[in-house]
């Protein structure tokens, strides 16, 4: 008597949970949660595996070129096989825009090179960097800080001490609209020709006066007019500052035309490319076709920060 009302009991259990809409899909999403995406016999689940080598990309680590000096990594691709599987099987056919990525790091970073000036991003990056040295030409910063804003450009403003020293409102007003500020030297000296104590002094006292008026740390130290020497950049280095140097130069301080520094840089930008310029006439009166014309090489502008990262841009 005692075990006919026990099986009674475990089948009206059984009966309840086969025929209780919410149990039943409390277990099925247990289920499926359980099982994988796709199996050795489903044909999309196959087909994503027989494709995925085609779509991925390996890492590419840092290194010191010959030519570039450091140049950062650049994360390599792999097929996330379960992921894409679940984006394309509504539809079950196999359609490279649904791959799902996962990004895989390279084994060197810019951090583990020796020190080395940095002339460029990386050249798969489709991205650029505007690096703005300010010593000077306070009445053009104005017009620069409205163009970038209304294209939503973040550039890299490398400040001279000094400058700051007298100019500390203009200061915050570049870190105010989102941009980047970087070390400049103190006084703008040439740096190959300093003595080890004075090229510390000019970063430190710079790095300090940075930080006081903007409240911003500096990571990054351009030397004036580029002049420097091995011993300039390991001083910098020690100093926690990695120095940045251009690969392209607008050459503004000599006053060309807008037109003239625009035909100038545009055909030189590609992947990665570093753009100086300064505060002047010139560079105020170009900078919005400047900017439209490289987004229109389908490259994003931004940081130096930005542009050393090793994240991989999906277009």
């Amino acid at each position: 008597m005692k075990k006919a009302f026990t099986l009674f009991i475990i089948g009206l259990a059984a009966f309840v949970s086969v025929n209780n809409p919410i149990v039943n899909r409390y277990l099925a999403d247990i289920t499926e949660s359980a099982l994988p995406a796709g199996n050795d016999s489903d044909s999309l689940y196959q087909s994503i595996i027989k494709h995925a080598p085609t779509y991925e990309k390996p890492p590419s680590d840092a290194k010191i070129d010959r030519v570039w000096k450091a140049m950062p990594g650049y994360n390599g691709l792999k097929v996330d096989v379960e992921a894409s599987y679940k984006n394309m099987k509504n539809k079950g056919v196999f359609d490279k825009d649904k791959l799902v990525y996962t990004q895989v790091k390279p084994k060197i970073h810019l951090d583990d090179l020796a020190p080395s000036p940095i002339y460029r991003g990386h050249p798969e990056k489709p991205m650029v960097s505007f690096i703005i040295n300010v010593a000077w030409g306070n009445e053009y910063l104005a017009d620069m800080l409205k163009t970038l804003k209304r294209h939503n450009v973040s550039a890299s403003f490398f400040l001279e001490g000094n400058w700051v020293k007298k100019n500390p409102e203009l200061a915050k007003m570049i870190v105010s609209a989102g941009h980047e500020v970087g070390n400049h030297s103190y006084s703008h000296p040439d740096m190959a020709k300093l003595t080890a104590s004075q090229a510390r002094e000019q970063i430190i006292k710079t790095n300090e006066i940075i930080e006081a008026v903007t409240e911003q740390k500096c990571y990054w130290f351009a030397p004036p007019s580029g002049s420097y020497r091995d011993e300039t950049i390991k001083i910098a280095h020690d100093l926690q500052l990695k120095t940045v140097m251009w690969t392209v130069d607008t050459i503004d301080w000599q006053k060309p035309a807008p037109e003239t520094l625009i035909n100038r840089v545009i055909p030189k930008v590609e992947n990665g490319a570093i753009i100086l310029m300064h505060p002047t006439d010139s560079t105020a009166k170009a900078l919005d076709r400047l900017i439209t014309e490289i987004e229109q090489k389908n490259l994003k502008i931004g940081t130096v920060t930005e542009l050393m990262k090793e994240e991989r841009i999906l277009k």
